[in-house]
């Protein structure tokens, strides 16, 4: 068995706090996508950006065939302006899939030609002083929202000649805490406690000096909440692809704050057969705490680079993340076993060789379990 390279705790949570203090709602990304290269290039990683600021970074294997990419997004939620209005207050589309119940009361930036100035996110109907019963009945939608400005901003007159308007960018304050019995809440760990783990494993390949089976490449999306994170990221010798992002903590799910939570569909349909399990095996083999789920109301970068046309194989890890897309809480030993395990990954063999050409014949391609299991064979009805 492979002995895995020792994961810092420390840096992933010294990661994960950096990357919350960066505001990155999607197509706001440029500074998180700054910082990650810059640390990987700290990290001795070999790193190129693409036009908008996704990133790919590559540690060299023993053979460069069939490539493996293993991908986390540093996109998070947020809002833009759709409308200044007649009070001076502005109207807000999401950025991303999120429920205005979670902004309602939510400090922010908003970015504007002018720079950036702080506010405040409130219902219509804020004050019960004013509106009584009405503030506990109003719908929630984020029609029922407006984004208070801490200016003297009274009027859609006193907005313009502050230079607000509408396309301007509002990112959601995350307010972290880090508690000494290992839980984490914070908004946006979807998925900065993702890319944290993703950087952690990466550390501790390379003081390891660690050399995997194959080229292994590292991704860093940068427009996963909009949904199409990997559709133009992945490289063309990348044969199968690891994605690691939350998992929905909720009763009826498996997903759990500790351990990994290995996916086995979402609503995009089953992961690939093969991969999961291989990353189920791995977690026994190393003993990574562990747990599988099913995501009926969810997809990942996996969703954006099948759609994009990659044919590779995909699965999705995951670390459990109770109220998610809202005010989340992990626990440091989800993140952690996460990055251990993608440091497994990393380093296990090659199952299927036959995957390092894009096309062939029966030689060398997988089955699937066909044969009962012992105790399950029955008579069929004539």
């Amino acid at each position: 068995m492979t002995k895995l390279p020792d994961i810092d705790a420390e840096y992933l949570k010294e990661t994960l706090a950096h990357l919350l203090s960066i505001p990155s709602p999607s197509g706001y990304t440029d500074i998180a996508a700054r910082w990650v290269t810059e640390e990987l290039d700290r990290l001795g990683i070999e790193t190129e950006l693409t036009r908008r600021g996704a990133i790919r970074a590559r540690i060299a294997g023993r053979a460069s065939q069939p490539a493996r990419g293993i991908i986390a997004h540093i996109d998070t939620l947020g809002a833009i302006v759709r409308e200044v209005k007649e009070n001076g207050r502005l109207a807000l589309a999401p950025i991303g899939h999120w429920s205005s119940r979670f902004a309602e009361g939510a400090r922010a930036t908003i970015f504007s030609d002018a720079g950036s100035f702080r506010g405040t996110i409130l219902p219509l109907k804020a004050s019960g002083h004013v509106y009584a019963d009405d503030i506990d009945t109003q719908p929630v939608s984020w029609k029922q929202v407006e984004l208070r400005v801490d200016m003297p901003i009274y009027s859609r007159e006193d907005a313009e000649r502050a230079q607000l308007g509408i396309g301007d960018i509002v990112a959601i304050d995350p307010q972290p805490e880090f508690f000494d019995n290992g839980f984490i809440v914070s908004r946006h760990l979807d998925d900065k406690a993702g890319a944290a783990a993703l950087l952690a494993a990466i550390k501790a390949l390379k003081e390891a000096d660690a050399e995997p089976p194959v080229d292994t490449i590292f991704l860093f999306s940068i427009s996963e909440e909009v949904g199409v994170g990997a559709s133009s990221l992945l490289t063309h010798d990348i044969a199968s692809m690891v994605a690691v992002d939350n998992g929905a903590v909720a009763p009826g799910q498996g997903s759990k704050e500790t351990g990994v939570t290995i996916a086995m569909g979402d609503m995009t349909g089953p992961f690939d057969f093969h991969l999961t399990r291989k990353l189920i095996g791995l977690c026994e083999e190393h003993d990574i705490r562990h747990q599988r789920d099913h995501f009926e109301h969810y997809r990942s970068d996996n969703a954006s680079a099948v759609e994009g046309g990659a044919d590779v194989r995909t699965a999705l890890i995951t670390f459990g993340l109770d109220a998610s897309h809202g005010y989340e809480r992990t626990h440091i030993d989800a993140p952690f076993s996460v990055a251990r395990l993608i440091a497994a990954y990393a380093l296990s063999s090659v199952t299927i060789k036959r995957d390092a050409e894009e096309l062939g014949g029966l030689e060398g391609f997988p089955d699937q379990p066909t044969k009962a299991a012992r105790g399950s064979k029955g008579r069929r009805a004539d």
